[in-house]
């Protein structure tokens, strides 16, 4: 499954956060889980593009960031399957 998560920073994030969120990924990528984050200008301060096998897999991605991030999730369904649906 794809999820897109939106990410807004409750407070600025420091060297050591995103040094740990690096080791986060790196042992994600292990389990079976990719994810690639985008920090970008506007309203929201990051975009995770997100692969996991299930929604729960996804919820244990972000549970441990909620004290310094509050996040959007949605469910991404891939163009070419969507329009099979039509």
């Amino acid at each position: 499954m794809i999820f897109i998560t939106l990410v807004k920073w409750k407070q600025a994030p420091k060297k050591e956060q995103v040094d740990q969120g690096t080791k986060s990924i790196e042992e994600l990528e292990k389990q079976g889980i990719k994810m690639r984050m985008y920090w970008t200008l506007g309203r929201y301060d990051a975009v995770v593009v997100l692969e996991a096998p299930t929604e729960k897999d996804a919820m244990k991605v972000f549970l441990p960031w909620q004290d310094i991030i509050s996040t959007e999730t949605m469910v991404a369904v891939p163009r070419e399957e969507a329009i099979k649906l039509l």
